[in-house]
């Protein structure tokens, strides 16, 4: 059986990155680490080819090599998804389609003539599915029934079939779950709330693999609360730091967890010990009556700029989510998140407006109530609100456009991320002084001219620029490095947030077009 593995292309987003991705001569942030993981469960006498369509084309040669096409995507890649099951269609290939697009929204993945959908986790649903293509059935829906594999069997991902160069990070899986239960959040309903883990061997076993085929940069922890339990994710750093050391600090690490990692020092020093840089935190707003309405209590407990400041000077870069449109929200919601930004320093503040994702318990309380515009959803920065608000819609939309330009002006930016690394110098570069450095390759010295150039001699920002670098030499001269990196990413919010105010602004434009030929309707029969 030769199985064409395909990753749909992504939109232009937040976390896209093209322009600071072209700096190192990469094509993606992330490679699909679900499509290696289904291609280790499937069975190994199966040849598999997996193309990645944000790193390049199919090639014809690869679609007449197919006997099956297998593909999985997220809902904010929808469009491409839709498109290559048609391109495989048109070919005469079977296609099996899988992941979270295809769990929360199957009748719109089938829609193209989809023969299998692989819902839910695979380790249970992929076995079913290769039972029905050893009977030769042509078609099958494959569910799990509302069971939760143990992921301590989940084999090594088949990381061999990927292209290293393209991808600025690699990205291996700890645990699945989280234990908290915001309301707009679709993890706990793909996941579940009791957070399973894998086990250190195992995952130490991932590591190994990555190194012995050649990677040597950062990875980044696709856990979407790593520390939902907390116990196992200590017990596993315990026994990575001796395995950091033994090969001499080969990776850094990035994850995502909840605020509540500000309470656990000794978690924050083991993260930093086995060379974790950076922390992703979903703190949504400031606002504590948003917070407790939509269930996000963990973020209630304790002063959230204190939590941010505390990671910070542990050692660990925040990043960070915010949202605007949580029912009763009052207004300045934008400017309040702002304003939180700026007072925290949070370089990188991933800003949209609030989605009712399927099968979540908002889009279930918001159907109930009639609100839902769209049975759809799309988590990208440039759409639309899917619900009615409880505030006018134009006003928000203009809030978070106001905000997002805000957010990433340039001077703005590199003042945030100056601010922030002074805060990481005297925490984390003492304690980090590990390793080999690395030698400046001809990719990253021409990346760091680049960018010399840019925001050095061409901007209005050049005169920031260098004396922010020259105190980060003085204070921090082991995050210089890390801080540029940061810096790069201005090239990105630089087009970006011209994305967002332009499709935004001719949304907002056309919804209220449509509800002004609504009202005289409206008020026609009435009377």
């Amino acid at each position: 059986m030769n199985v064409l593995l395909v990753y749909p292309r992504f939109p232009k987003s937040f976390w896209s990155f093209e322009k600071t991705l072209a700096l190192l001569d990469r094509k993606a942030m992330l490679p699909p680490l679900g499509l290696v993981t289904v291609a280790a469960i499937l069975p190994q006498e199966w040849k598999f080819k997996l193309v990645d369509r944000n790193v390049r084309q199919i090639t014809e040669a690869e679609w007449a090599w197919a006997d099956l096409v297998i593909l999985s995507a997220m809902i904010v890649q929808k469009e491409d998804l839709l498109e290559q099951i048609r391109e495989a269609k048109y070919r005469g290939k079977r296609v099996a389609v899988g992941g979270p697009y295809a769990t929360a929204l199957p009748h719109e993945v089938s829609a193209p003539g989809t023969d299998y959908l692989i819902l839910d986790e695979g380790e249970i649903t992929l076995p079913l599915f290769v039972e029905a293509i050893a009977r030769g059935d042509r078609t099958g829906v494959f569910r799990a029934g509302g069971e939760k594999p143990d992921v301590t069997h989940t084999p090594i991902p088949r990381f061999d079939l990927l292209e290293f160069d393209a991808y600025a990070e690699m990205s291996v899986q700890f645990s699945r779950g989280c234990p908290f239960q915001c309301e707009f959040c679709d993890i706990i309903v793909l996941y579940g709330r009791k957070p399973r883990t894998k086990n250190p061997a195992q995952l130490l076993a991932e590591l190994d693999y990555l190194y012995e085929l050649g990677w040597r940069r950062s990875i980044f922890m696709v856990d979407d609360n790593f520390i939902g339990n907390k116990r196992n994710v200590k017990l596993f750093l315990k026994e990575l730091q001796p395995w950091m050391v033994a090969h001499n600090y080969p990776f850094s690490f990035a994850t995502e967890a909840s605020v509540d990692l500000a309470q656990d020092q000794e978690l924050m020093d083991l993260m930093v010990a086995c060379n974790f840089g950076a922390v992703f935190l979903g703190i949504e707003t400031p606002d504590e009556e948003s917070l407790t309405f939509t269930q996000k209590f963990q973020n209630t407990r304790d002063s959230l700029s204190e939590a941010v400041h505390t990671i910070t000077r542990s050692g660990l870069r925040v990043m960070a989510g915010f949202i605007i449109g949580f029912d009763g929200e009052k207004p300045g919601a934008g400017a309040r998140i702002v304003k939180f930004v700026e007072q925290t320093a949070i370089p990188t503040a991933l800003f949209s407006m609030l989605q009712a994702l399927p099968d979540t318990a908002l889009w279930h309380r918001l159907e109930k109530e009639g609100r839902l515009r769209s049975k759809s959803a799309n988590i990208n920065q440039t759409t639309l609100m899917n619900f009615v608000p409880t505030r006018p819609l134009a006003d928000i939309a203009r809030e978070y456009v106001e905000a997002f330009w805000e957010l990433y002006e340039p001077s703005r930016f590199l003042d945030r991320a100056y601010r922030h690394y002074l805060i990481l110098g005297e925490a984390t570069y003492p304690k980090k002084g590990k390793g080999a450095k690395k030698p400046l390759n001809w990719k990253s010295l021409r990346a760091l001219l680049i960018i010399c150039w840019r925001q050095g001699v061409r901007r209005q920002t050049r005169w920031q620029f260098w004396r922010n670098l020259w105190n980060m030499y003085q204070h921090n001269p082991g995050g210089v490095s890390s801080y540029l990196s940061v810096c790069a990413q201005i090239e990105h919010f630089l087009e970006y947030r011209q994305i967002v105010r332009d499709e935004i602004e001719a949304q907002v434009a056309e919804f209220l077009e449509a509800e002004a030929k609504v009202q005289p309707e409206v008020k026609v029969l009435a009377s």
